[in-house]
């Protein structure tokens, strides 16, 4: 019995040059699932001025007749193949934790976790910070110092993730310009720096970054989210990433929100220890795979 792809639909536009496909799955002609491919081109240019390579998208795989016959890895393939006609560099994939099937059909194929989304429901009661600490705004003088670091922490973060390093660096510079239109004012956004109480000029022991709105639950609930969390350096193993934590909670109750996400790079199992530990479950995971 021979698997295949066939359109389900025309093509469709998506900005910067992007494009995107439903396919159906089909088993002899006769179709018994279907699969959409994306190809997302990032803004900006690459180091050598030429446009940036498209980043390929596999989204609502679905086997809806005769699992378990390899159809979903044929249909897979197919869609890799569509995605490098495309001219794609490599290929990603959101998987829910509900489906472990899909996570082991992925991973037998040569994809790598590259990060995890986590969420928590926020008890009504907020956290106290640990004593001795307290919250200082990230304000207008500081932003630039603050921004230009919190950025290249992020590509450095992606690079390790898979990206390439113009891939990576273009990321990071169009994800902190979307997020952040109008810098520390930016609509219902949190930045703030962990300080010792004493003395009023001490250095920040680390900084938090939360949109409060945004995302939702799919039962209509708002789902604030973490962009940033960062120890300093000198400060580091020694309780700060949850004091911090503590403060995004507290925040986000402050403002009437009751759900927190997060993402974490899939080999920052420290990270990953705090987060489970806090009370964050695991909903999605995303892996990637190179196509050229």
């Amino acid at each position: 019995m021979t698997t295949t792809l066939r359109p389900d639909g025309p093509e469709e536009a998506l900005p910067h040059g992007g494009r995107t496909r439903r396919y159906s799955v089909c088993a002899n002609s006769r179709p018994v699932g279907g699969v959409r491919v994306t190809a997302q081109v990032p803004a900006g240019t690459r180091a050598d001025g030429r446009p940036q390579l498209p980043q390929g998208g596999i989204a609502e795989l679905e086997i809806t007749e005769g699992r378990r016959r390899g159809r979903g890895t044929v249909a897979v393939l197919a869609a890799e193949e569509v995605l490098r006609g495309w001219g794609c560099a490599r290929v990603d994939v959101d998987v829910p934790e509900e489906c472990p099937e899909a996570l082991r059909l992925m991973l037998a194929l040569g994809y790598r976790e590259r990060t995890r989304n986590m969420v928590k429901h926020l008890v009504a009661e907020p956290p106290a910070l640990p004593a001795g600490l307290r919250a200082r705004r990230i304000g207008e003088a500081e932003f630039p110092e603050w921004s230009a670091a919190a950025e290249q922490g992020y590509a450095q973060d992606l690079l390790a993730s898979g990206l390439s390093e113009e891939q990576a660096r273009a990321k990071s510079a169009a994800d902190h310009r979307m997020l952040l239109p109008d810098g520390p004012h930016t609509r219902d956004t949190v930045l703030r720096r962990l300080v010792p109480e004493q003395p009023a000029d001490a250095e920040p022991l680390g900084g938090i970054w939360v949109q409060l709105r945004g995302h939702t639950l799919p039962d209509g609930e708002d789902l604030a989210w973490v962009f940033g969390v960062e120890v300093a350096e000198q400060a580091r193993g020694r309780g700060h990433g949850r004091a911090l934590m503590l403060l995004a909670e507290r925040e986000c109750l402050a403002e009437g929100v009751h759900h927190l996400g997060l993402n974490v790079f899939a080999d920052n199992a420290v990270a990953i220890g705090l987060y489970s530990s806090l009370g964050y479950r695991i909903t999605r995971r995303r892996l990637g795979k190179p196509l050229l």
